[in-house]
């Protein structure tokens, strides 16, 4: 930095946890998924949003009390239109309707930025919802036309990963033939529109079908000595770039090479059934963490290495109602309570803690913040000199670190503001 003073502003989040997340500069997204019967009321999953650093969320649905609870936040939004909802879509009239009453309704304080009709339809085999997808899609994008809408709202469809016949090696990468005539129409859809392709990409899924062929370090971003593409020549050291890549190459063998890619969901679950083999705590840490820092590194993929990961974390919460496997309902970075589900282990995390004693070494410093009564820490927050390499190296968004601060008194997750924080020599 040009500056030798370097000034920032740290806020507490305080809830029933002792955690921390940094504020990335990467663009993060979250899918919001509310499945279930304990989750923690719109108004109070802002504060969880902001703490890891999101400033995109995913509805699979167009949730009044969530689009008015963000009002004003800036945070950007896409809402979903459910599949049982495509075939009505049709009507013009009622498409209209659906616009006005889940979109416009709330423009421009809530910023809504794009509509997914249904989800995953290609592969569920039904016949009915894939011939009403594209008819849906096209409804809504002409509401949108005739509201004065199209420039600031797109229209999509989440696609499973399973669209691809071929994923490997990713030069290699095609769609399934017998989806061809239904996903070319909406392919040209997307470029006659200027809207992204999503994809949901579970390297979750490759590891637990095949554990013993495919590489646990390989899925997890860890260390791992890659694999390169014989045709492209490319080297790949994690499986989700290589599933991203996979699909730009099935975009173009069918003339599409210019389609943005969105990577709609992507996560891994901390728990999951006996059989299924990777769900663990431990790994989800290891995924999401290793994601998150990719993320910040502002990195691409070696197919597109200049474009920005648009991607969004499935999921925000673990959702207790969600039928499957154990896995189905333990996706969640956070715990209905508001606590986090387990420690990302990220650099910057792992930079600001709450110790039992102040440190004092030249490149920290400590500053007091409140605790409970009854708490037996003496309430210090160390700033050390990780964070100063943290900032250096753009892993924290401007002046705002959110930290987690147990306090057993608060009913809700409150901000407090406590410190101004000088670091010198930056």
């Amino acid at each position: 930095m040009e500056h030798s003073r370097f000034y920032y502003h740290v806020s507490l989040i305080l809830s029933i946890s002792g955690f921390v997340f940094p504020v990335m500069v990467g663009s993060i997204g979250i899918n919001y998924g509310q499945i279930a019967n304990n989750l923690p009321t719109p108004d109070n999953v802002i504060p969880l949003v902001k703490s890891i650093g999101a400033t995109k969320v995913k509805l699979y649905d167009a949730d009044p009390r969530v689009l008015k609870a963000f009002a004003n936040t800036g945070v950007e939004f896409i809402v979903g239109l459910g599949n049982e909802y495509l075939s009505k879509m049709r009507d013009p009239d009622k498409a209209q309707a659906w616009v006005k009453a889940n979109v416009q309704a709330y423009l421009p304080a809530t910023k809504i930025t794009c509509i997914t009709i249904g989800n995953e339809i290609l592969t569920f085999n039904d016949t009915s919802l894939t011939d009403n997808l594209l008819p849906a899609m096209q409804g809504i994008q002409t509401a949108l036309v005739n509201l004065g809408l199209d420039k600031q709202v797109s229209v999509t469809t989440a696609h499973s990963l399973a669209v691809l016949e071929v994923s490997f090696p990713p030069s290699a990468g095609s769609f399934r033939k017998d989806l061809v005539g239904s996903i070319t129409p909406i392919l040209n859809f997307h470029a006659k529109t200027n809207s992204p392709f999503l994809i949901n990409a579970y390297p979750f899924f490759a590891f637990k079908s095949n554990p013993k062929q495919v590489s646990l370090d390989f899925v997890l971003f860890q260390p791992n000595q890659g694999v390169v593409d014989p045709k492209s020549n490319f080297h790949y050291d994690n499986m989700l770039f290589a599933q991203i890549d996979a699909v730009y190459s099935a975009l173009a063998s069918l003339g599409y090479s210019k389609l943005p890619v969105h990577i709609s969901e992507t996560g891994w679950p901390s728990k999951g059934d006996e059989d299924e083999v990777g769900a663990t705590l431990e790994n989800a840490k290891k995924y999401n963490g290793n994601l998150f820092k990719t993320i910040c590194q502002r990195k691409g993929t070696p197919m597109r290495p200049n474009t920005d990961l648009n991607i969004y974390v499935f999921a925000l919460f673990n959702e207790n109602m969600k039928p499957g496997p154990t896995s189905e309902r333990n996706y969640g970075l956070f715990k209905p309570d508001g606590s986090p589900a387990y420690l990302l282990g990220i650099n910057g995390t792992d930079a600001i803690s709450t110790n039992s004693t102040p440190t004092t070494a030249t490149t920290t410093t400590t500053t007091p913040a409140p605790r409970s009564p009854e708490s037996t820490s003496t309430g210090y927050l160390s700033i050390s000199a990780a964070v100063k390499q943290a900032i250096q190296s753009n892993c924290f968004r401007f002046v705002h670190v959110w930290i987690y601060w147990k306090m057993e008194q608060l009913q809700r997750p409150t901000t407090v503001s406590i410190a101004v924080v000088e670091l010198p020599g930056l």
